[in-house]
């Protein structure tokens, strides 16, 4: 197996040249001689052809994720150790399960959106930060070029991602504004037969990595002033006119085989490298979050799965007093929560398989598609305690699946939008089509609303009250968690009438309804607390302690 060269940060050479790791400069990880090569699946002989059977496309990347990973030494570097592996290149170039997301006449399986989550959940169970790694590819990357990308240059890059496994993300994130992406100052101009692109980027998955970046930056005129629209570039980082500069590789917390880090931008695009908005520039950005956000439940998917067969199995063999932890009501609470979230999980895939397609402009559909984002990392980063708990003192190493699992799932619920400001936006959207129809009973709205009307049935009781279209911002973000709740128990229910297993939507519905009594208790207590800015004067405990006398 032979490792790719990086001629300077931010740009590959292709083909591989050197057994150097690109990222870290340090030798390929070596593979026994004698032993099939980690990451060739177990029916790597067969010929790839992009009309494989789903189950058996998905079968050949298993087994290639498993060869992978049943190296003891390669799974606890990549546990422990930054910068993707070798094996991980040979695993893509073998498998293709990015041929999910590229068109058949330009040689990929061309298929519905249920394929490539397939390949994310397939992914997640083996390793969360694989499977966020084919995110970034597919839905970050490839997904929007097939959609909005010139057909002049997409034929070239699918060719190479087929063929040589290259890899592509999307830069928008900048050190001064982060959440706030539409204040970006990263600034483009159009010259006589290119774009200039100049700017400062970061927190960009794949850092020094991908082949291909999708740039988002605000066209700037003769007096520096810049645009309020947005508008997005595809970077070939072979090129030296387009290569991406890394200032800073990140140690970032958990996700260790994903670079991140600050980039700097000094680049010469050409014309045709400019994406093609329908309308505008934001809407564009909307519609490639909200598919990324839907497709968040593929990867959540094999997650929550893994983390459930790994509880039950402890469980059932650690004993505690002379009975498994499974015989202990405590240690059922917390395992039926992991069910309850793999559960949920399985009915969003469902519908962000059925609504979140590249054919589709989800500019307009923040609400289902936060909601899918922000629950789901929430039930991650909940399963993934639990899971920790369980464990116990072993779990608390990152080379174990409990501690890997929970640093690995924490930072879901920040990137792409901090869960926080999804559920204030959720929110404002759902208090905004309630003034528009001038109703303010939250039962009333949410019977007759498309996303809720099933659920909001079994929460009358909870429900049945006038909302306060003043609310202050920590009450939205409740009211927000509430409300993405009762979006994910309309799909548990719609999944149940398809012939989900029955026992397993109860126990999800229960859990959910338990979620949102908890927050709407809090919700409607309406007590506010602020910060004392000056606290330090008068709050030392040492000085409320009785001296003995004498002393």
């Amino acid at each position: 197996m032979v490792a790719r060269k990086t001629s300077a940060p931010g740009a590959r050479t292709d083909p591989p040249e050197t057994d150097m790791n690109p990222l870290t400069q340090e030798p390929r990880m070596e593979i026994d001689g004698n032993a099939r090569a980690a990451g060739t699946p177990a029916n790597a002989d067969a010929p790839w052809t992009p009309d494989e059977p789903l189950d058996a496309f998905l079968g050949r990347y298993r087994d290639g994720l498993r060869n992978v990973f049943a190296d003891p030494e390669l799974e606890r570097r990549m546990a422990l150790e930054r910068g993707f592996p070798e094996q991980g290149y040979e695993l893509l170039r073998q498998t293709k399960p990015l041929s999910a997301c590229i068109p058949r006449e330009h040689g990929g399986r061309g298929g519905p959106l249920h394929e490539f989550m397939g390949v994310l959940a397939t992914s997640s169970y083996e390793s969360l930060a694989m499977s966020l790694v084919m995110g970034i590819n597919g839905g970050l990357f490839l997904q929007p070029l097939s959609k909005y990308g010139s057909e002049s240059i997409r034929g070239e890059i699918y060719r190479r991602f087929i063929d040589h496994a290259a890899m592509g993300g999307l830069m928008i994130t900048e050190p001064d504004f982060g959440s706030d992406a539409l204040s970006m100052e990263t600034r483009w101009q159009e010259q006589d037969d290119h774009f200039t692109i100049r700017g400062t980027k970061h927190w960009a998955g794949l850092t020094g990595m991908a082949d291909f970046w999708i740039v988002a930056a605000r066209r700037c005129d003769e007096g520096d002033r810049l645009g309020r629209d947005v508008d997005f570039f595809v970077c070939d980082a072979r090129d030296p006119r387009q290569r991406i500069e890394v200032l800073e590789l990140y140690n970032n917390l958990g996700l260790y085989i994903i670079p991140y880090g600050l980039n700097n931008l000094d680049l010469e695009v050409p014309l045709d490298h400019r994406f093609e908005a329908p309308s505008s520039g934001i809407r564009m950005m909307l519609d490639m979050l909200y598919r990324s956000r839907a497709q968040f439940s593929g990867m959540g998917m094999g997650f929550l799965r893994r983390l459930l067969d790994e509880s039950i199995e402890h469980c059932r063999e650690r004993y505690v007093g002379g009975r498994s932890l499974l015989g202990y009501d405590q240690v059922q609470q917390r395992v039926s929560r992991i069910q309850a979230a793999f559960t949920t999980c399985s009915a969003m895939c469902t519908f962000a398989a059925e609504n979140a397609g590249v054919d589709r402009d989800l500019y307009t559909d923040g609400v289902p598609h936060n909601s899918i984002k922000s629950v789901l990392t929430d039930l991650m980063q909940d399963a993934a305690q639990s899971l920790l708990q369980l464990a116990g003192g072993s779990g608390f190493r990152l080379d174990h699946i409990a501690g890997r699992s929970l640093v690995d799932s924490r930072p879901f619920q920040i990137f792409e939008g901090s869960n926080d400001i999804l559920y204030q936006q959720i929110s404002e959207s759902v208090l905004k089509s309630m003034r528009k129809v001038k109703e303010s009973n939250l039962y009333r709205f949410l019977s007759d609303y498309e996303f809720t009307g099933r659920a909001s049935d079994s929460l009358r009781d909870l429900f049945d009250f006038e909302i306060d279209f003043g609310l202050p911002q920590r009450r939205l973000v409740e009211l927000g968690q509430i409300l993405g709740r009762t979006l994910s128990m309309e799909m548990a229910i719609e999944a149940g009438e398809r012939g989900f297993r029955d026992d397993l939507v109860r126990g999800a519905l229960e859990v959910l309804r338990e979620d949102i009594e908890r927050i709407l208790s809090s919700y409607q207590r309406a007590r506010e607390t602020a910060v004392v800015e000056d606290y330090e004067q008068g709050s030392s405990w040492l000085s409320l302690v009785t001296q003995p006398d004498g002393a």
